[in-house]
């Protein structure tokens, strides 16, 4: 069903801390134009535990009008069921193409309560879901034995793997085949998992520059592995900066640099400062001068 480069895109905000729906337009159209292949709103990017589901239905709204047909996914990632279930339901209300379905981002669910809660929200919004596997930030493992539970629910289509082992995606294409379309979800694995089976990136630093993350797809799909090397070793100081815990401000200061937007976060975030700040910064710069010519795709 999904393929592609999905960016899990940043929320905008105004300086009085309202959504800013005019600069989302305008970035959420970069990445349409640069090639991407669907967008997922309202994530840990996307600050969505920040927001209210007021405001995630309409990030959703915001990102289909500029979709260009191209699927739009809204991410559940509530820490009750039914709450998750309340907003699944709106989102399928509001025409969402699917969901990316975080099991339980607070409560460490054990693998009986991760497959009821998966179950339960994907049934209340009768989409194609995602299922978002992260040991790392979330603590609760969508390990095989889960996904063989929910094979058999057709509402499962896909399989965000950010587990931080690059060994899952072989086993889930040895264990399950094309069953599920499974994504890479971490940035500086991405060559790895998509030259070892995945067919999908959910990826982060695409927001600030997309023209490379689709490159680096588009070449792999195609077998130029060594062209999508060559672009990817420059890439991969900028894709580290996904992988930490400021990767909302790492993320945000690159699309300052890059595509000219704000850095504005929601409290309790702060942008970045002081010697942090500098260091990012200096990756962005250094990249950005060094960038390499793209090749004809």
């Amino acid at each position: 069903m999904w393929s592609g480069v999905f960016p899990a895109v940043t929320s905008k905000f105004t300086q009085d801390d309202n959504l800013d729906h005019g600069e989302m337009e305008r970035c959420f159209s970069l990445l349409m134009e640069a090639g991407c292949d669907g967008l997922i709103v309202v994530g840990s990017l996307g600050e969505g535990p920040m927001l209210s589901h007021d405001e995630k239905i309409e990030v959703l709204k915001t990102a289909q009008g500029v979709a260009r047909g191209k699927p739009v996914l809204l991410t559940i990632n509530e820490a009750a069921t039914r709450d998750g279930a309340a907003l699944a339901k709106r989102a399928a209300k509001a025409g969402a193409d699917g969901l990316m379905l975080v099991p339980s981002p607070i409560y460490h669910t054990d693998p009986e309560e991760t497959v009821t809660t998966l179950k339960a929200v994907a049934a209340a919004g009768d989409l194609p879901v995602m299922i978002y596997s992260n040991r790392i930030a979330y603590r609760v493992d969508v390990t095989s034995d889960i996904l063989a539970e929910l094979a058999s629910d057709n509402h499962f289509v896909a399989i965000k793997e950010s587990s931080d082992d690059i060994r899952r995606t072989t086993d889930i294409v040895n264990t399950f085949g094309t069953r599920f379309d499974l994504f890479t979800g971490v940035d500086n694995l991405a060559f790895e998992a998509l030259t070892a089976g995945a067919i999908g990136w959910v990826a982060g630093l695409v927001t600030a520059f997309p023209k490379e993350t689709v490159a680096i797809y588009k070449l792999v799909l195609a077998g130029r592995y060594a062209e999508a090397l060559e672009i990817y070793r420059w890439f991969r100081p900028l894709l580290d900066l996904d992988v930490s815990t400021y990767l909302v401000q790492n993320i945000k200061l690159a699309e300052v640099h890059e595509i000219g937007t704000n850095d504005r976060v929601r409290l309790p975030r702060q942008p970045l400062r002081g010697e942090r700040r500098a260091a990012v910064e200096q990756t962005v710069k250094d990249a950005i001068a060094s960038r390499p010519k793209l090749p004809v795709l």
